[in-house]
């Protein structure tokens, strides 16, 4: 985005600058430097799927609260990115010893071109070529040297950056996932539904969620202990990683609750999957593992949602979790639908 502030004269900038407080004191927006650059940047019309996400929710009256403001900033102005002062220690000692071999290797081949000039040179005037031969082969053989050490180093640096590279891929990978379930955390569901919701925003799609709760999850840790606990947890994230599509989230929301972003999917789509889940769970059987005893079945409550334009996040989530909820008090072992608009407001 910076880029598009480049070259912004003194007028334009204050009348743009002014517009935007305007309006934000007109949305009740606190006034803060990162409300300011999504609001300075709408103003300008620097982003048309910004200018379209604040239209969808000033028309749908939504407000901006701390969330979405939050939300906005990160989407649009300033996204995460690594710098180059993010790069670990091992990447700066590959680079600084590549740079100094390769200086040598370019003062070398300066050095073998002077020495090769004096060696054409006196082939002009000597009468003994067998000097020259000699010194000829010399600086070849120096050349050959040279070039199969910088090989060397090229494949040595190579593999060093493919390593960092490959670690660099495994600490993303364990930032975002959880480490008992091996689904997403916490951190990656809410980037991930933040997309989610801006995309189903621009282009006018569903996007639903399912919110899972494991039923008496604190009886099978009382009764079995932690570890038939957490192998519970893991049966049902292993039932709804496989329930969902590849472009699905299936995460661990906090505790034995888990939950599923579904972009494109209706309310009536995502109880489908949810049902789904829930049957395939309760048709699991468990046994522990040090003794064979066969565990008493798992049941789970599931609350679906579904996402109302402009809304935020915790809205939606908030609205699952009442649905959720709801299953508790029917008896477990269900899905609930959460209820519609003209539902509530009857």
């Amino acid at each position: 985005m910076s880029s598009a502030f480049h070259e912004i004269d003194f007028d334009y900038a204050t009348s743009t600058a002014d517009r935007a407080n305007r309006l934000m004191a007109q949305h009740a927006v606190p006034p803060t430097p990162d409300n300011f650059s999504v609001w300075f940047y709408y103003v300008m019309g620097g982003s048309l799927t910004l200018k379209k996400t604040i239209d969808i929710l000033i028309a749908n009256k939504r407000k901006f609260d701390s969330a979405t403001n939050r939300d906005l900033y990160i989407t649009y102005v300033n996204p995460h990115s690594s710098t180059s002062g993010d790069f670990p220690e091992q990447l700066r000692g590959v680079i600084t010893s590549a740079q100094e071999f390769l200086s040598t290797a370019i003062s070398d081949n300066r050095t073998q071109m002077e020495n090769l000039g004096e060696v054409k040179s006196e082939c002009q005037t000597a009468a003994d070529p067998r000097p020259i031969i000699e010194k000829l082969v010399k600086e070849l053989s120096h050349a050959t040297s040279r070039s199969s050490a910088l090989e060397a180093n090229f494949l040595q640096t190579t593999k060093d950056l493919d390593q960092i590279k490959d670690s660099l891929k495994q600490a993303e990978e364990h930032s975002n996932t959880d480490a008992l379930t091996g689904l997403a955390n916490r951190r990656a569901l809410e980037a991930f539904l933040r997309s989610a919701q801006i995309t189903a925003m621009e282009a006018g799609t569903p996007l639903s969620i399912l919110m899972i709760d494991i039923d008496h999850f604190k009886a099978f840790n009382d009764t079995y202990g932690h570890q038939v606990g957490d192998q519970v947890l893991r049966l049902v994230g292993k039932v709804l990683q496989e329930s969902v599509r590849e472009c699905d989230l299936a995460a661990r929301y906090g505790g034995e609750e888990l939950m599923a972003i579904l972009p494109g999917a209706s309310l009536e789509a995502c109880e489908e999957v949810a049902e789904r889940v829930r049957s395939r769970v309760s048709d699991a059987r468990l046994t522990r593992r040090a003794t064979g005893e066969e565990i008493s079945s798992v049941t789970i409550s599931i609350g679906v949602a579904q996402f109302r334009m402009g809304e935020t996040a915790d809205g939606m989530i908030e609205r699952g979790d009442k649905a959720l909820y709801q299953a508790k008090r029917m008896g477990r072992n269900c899905t609930v639908k959460e209820l519609a608009e003209e539902e509530i407001a009857a």
